[in-house]
This record gives C-alpha cells, structure tokens and sequence, in this order.
C-alpha cells in the first residue's frame, strides 16, 4: 500500500524583535487535516537563511533562555564578515549552524508525538524580515 506525501506552506510573522514562535498547533492542525490517524513523519522546514526549527519547552522561559544564549554566542556586533542588514545581521546567517532549519518529528495515530515539555518553535534572531514561511509535509 502506497503512502501518503501531502505539504503546504505556513505564512508566520515574527515581528520586528528576535523572536521564538510557538509552531505547535499549526503542525498539529496541519495533522488533524491531513495525517487521518495515520503513522508517519513530520516534517517542518524553513525555507530561509537566518531562521531555525527548535524543540523546546515555552511559556516557562526557556524561549528567553535560548535568545539570550545565542546573544551569548552569536553576539549582534560588527565581527561578521556577513555585512548587509542590521548591525550585527552577520550572525543571523550562522544561527542555521546551531539551531538547524528543519526537523522531521514521528507522528503516530495522527498525532505528533512530543514530550510533556516540548514544543516546536521557530527561532528567528533577524530583525530585518519579519515575515517567514515555514513548510509542514506530512510522509504516513
């Protein structure tokens, strides 16, 4: 029997300020429309040079944790060689390197299957665009 293979694309808007978007109910309507109580995989993709795909807990802090530790190790100053943009825009383009743009998550009975905690988010440090699109496939 055939799989399943469906995909769209997710308008966001992250403001003007770093930002950690909660992506959680998206991927599960996403699911509820089209997994039908299959198993499968799920995945989440950004299609963008200075944005990333996390799994972590929010509402609790860990989203200003994560911002302030990638200030920490990616601090917004003119030692990029990376130039255009906002000051310091040079380290939004290494972000990917550390928090990657995509993740692929189980999906079982048509449900994500996530820890207690978790939750996927968008982690997008670029002041400059504050509309991204993120892509949710869904393989059963």
């Amino acid at each position: 029997m055939p799989g399943t293979f469906t995909t769209t694309t997710v308008t966001i808007s992250t403001g003007s300020d770093e930002a950690v978007t909660d992506l959680t109910g998206e991927c599960e309507r996403f699911l509820r429309e089209n997994a039908d109580g299959a198993d499968g995989l799920l995945n989440i993709f950004v299609p963008h040079a200075t944005a990333g795909i996390a799994l972590i807990e929010t509402g609790a802090g860990s989203d200003d944790d994560l911002l302030t530790t990638l200030h920490t190790l990616l601090p917004a100053d003119d030692r990029w060689q990376h130039r255009h943009g906002s000051p310091g825009h040079g380290r939004d383009h290494v972000l990917p390197a550390l928090v990657p743009p995509h993740a692929t998550l189980p999906v079982v009975g048509g449900w994500l299957e996530l820890g207690t905690w978790q939750s996927v988010c968008l982690v997008d440090t670029n002041k400059d665009n504050p509309d991204r699109r993120v892509r949710l496939s869904f393989l059963g």
